[in-house]
């Protein structure tokens, strides 16, 4: 009987080897630990932790999570333990799993974020860093960082000064152009680009005439923000030289791989794992499926492979 021979995973992101190109989604999968009683940790590349700040934060007022048709919206708040409880009761899982842990941090000025990841590069168990810029700056009257190329690269070279690890830089979708943003990000220099984080959304009740979420808006994630997110990597991935890895509404391989074609070495899974908490897991478990069954035998020959 012949044995079917395994098509190689594995995929190289920022420096960072992976056994697959799956990964979580930072504020989908808490610090890992949540997760290992529903998912084998070594069945996937790496896992993004919950995004980390100076000082632990209760978050938003609930109601604070809506179903959407298509999606979900979602007004947590950035809720967190803190950096201090993080490596005190978070890092010894860590050091347990065989498996990159990325932490994804934030602040609300450059000193905050420069101080993140000077804190965080001191964790040997931390494989990478990933940068939220998606926050605003309160010392620009609150403009997003994000939304601003000036801002967004203050960030990222303030990090890249105090840390050797991998940063990977978080790009929102909500500006005007992404590759403005991709390219400041490279050059001061990101080691890769996540995107797309969340879309800005809004959900009413008719009949209680007032917004569901308390704090009125949030982030709209799932699979209506797919198409915006393909979009959005593929003109990307034509604009820089570092990798990317694909987010945005990816509920099975066959999302993933259409990701990968679009230009993302490696894809975030997030609101799927909401709806079955092992998703991460299957999607790559079918990913390798969908490789055997198509005779290819390197993933990597996927990246960018679209013919247009």
């Amino acid at each position: 009987m012949n044995s079917v021979m395994k098509p190689d995973m594995s995929v190289i992101l920022a420096g960072i080897m992976l056994r697959n190109p799956v990964m979580t989604a930072s504020g989908t999968f808490g610090y890992g630990e949540e997760f290992a009683q529903y998912i084998d940790m070594e069945t996937i590349g790496a896992f993004v932790t919950k995004g980390l700040s100076l000082k632990a934060r209760a978050g938003n007022p609930t109601p604070r999570i809506v179903e959407t048709p298509g999606g979900m919206l979602n007004a947590i708040g950035l809720q967190n333990v803190g950096i201090d409880a993080f490596i005190a009761k978070k890092v010894p899982y860590l050091r347990s799993v065989n498996t990159p842990a990325i932490a994804n941090f934030f602040g609300s000025t450059v000193d905050e974020y420069t101080e993140m990841a000077r804190r965080l590069d001191e964790i040997v168990e931390v494989a990478g860093l990933e940068i939220n810029i998606s926050c605003p700056n309160v010392k620009q009257g609150g403009i997003v960082f994000g939304a601003d190329p000036g801002s967004a690269a203050s960030v990222v070279s303030a990090c890249r000064a105090v840390t050797k690890k991998p940063l990977i830089v978080k790009l929102s979708p909500n500006v005007t152009d992404v590759v403005v943003m991709a390219r400041a990000c490279e050059d001061a220099g990101a080691d890769a680009l996540s995107l797309i984080n969340t879309l800005i959304g809004m959900a009413i009740d008719l009949n209680r005439r007032r917004p569901v979420l308390a704090n009125i808006t949030g982030g709209f994630s799932g699979p209506a923000i797919k198409p915006v997110a393909l979009r959005m990597v593929w003109q990307v991935a034509k604009a820089v030289k570092v990798p990317i890895i694909g987010i945005g509404g990816i509920m099975n391989a066959v999302d993933a791989l259409e990701f990968m074609l679009a230009g993302a070495t490696a894809v975030q899974v997030g609101t799927a794992s909401f709806i079955n908490p092992g998703a991460a897991q299957k999607i790559a478990e079918d990913m390798e499926a969908w490789l055997i069954s198509n005779g290819v035998d390197d993933i990597k020959s996927l990246i960018g492979a679209m013919e247009t």
